[in-house]
């Protein structure tokens, strides 16, 4: 869901949307969130009746900051000599 949020970055998801985004059903997605808020990972905006969920800024890289792990994609593209 972490990536889900990320991948938007700071416009967010209604429950909605991240229902949809990810495989997961919604029980999975309401029993997630309140730990992911309470570790500081995301925070609930609630605006014009709708709730918006965002990811904090510090888990959303910079676009200048190269991921530290390489995905397993890269690491066998790298292989391949891709």
């Amino acid at each position: 869901m972490l990536d889900a949020l990320v991948e938007r970055g700071r416009e967010g998801m209604t429950v909605l949307e991240l229902r949809a985004a990810v495989d997961a059903d919604i029980d999975a997605i309401e029993s997630a969130l309140p730990a992911l808020k309470d570790d500081g990972l995301i925070s609930v905006d609630r605006r014009s009746g709708t709730t918006v969920i965002k990811p904090d800024d510090r888990v959303i890289p910079r676009p200048d900051e190269a991921p530290d792990d390489p995905s397993i994609i890269d690491r066998v593209r790298g292989k391949l000599g891709l």
